[in-house]
């Protein structure tokens, strides 16, 4: 199992969460998305390693960003 932790952009609300959270939740090999509203932090969890562009375009899908 692999562990990504990033901080995304523009979340306002459980909306934002959801979105991001089923976005995510799409790439091939991730098992769990957690998204803390407050800090903007999402953790994903995977059975592999993930590329930071398939993340940062399930991101941009959900309509946000990541931070850099």
């Amino acid at each position: 199992m692999d562990t990504t932790t990033f901080t995304v952009v523009g979340m306002t609300c459980g909306h934002c969460v959801g979105a991001v959270r089923e976005e995510l939740s799409k790439i091939v090999g991730v098992t769990d998305v957690d998204v803390d509203l407050d800090s903007g932090t999402v953790t994903v969890t995977s059975a592999t390693e993930l590329d930071q562009q398939t993340i940062d375009a399930a991101v941009d899908e959900a309509g946000y960003e990541v931070a850099r």
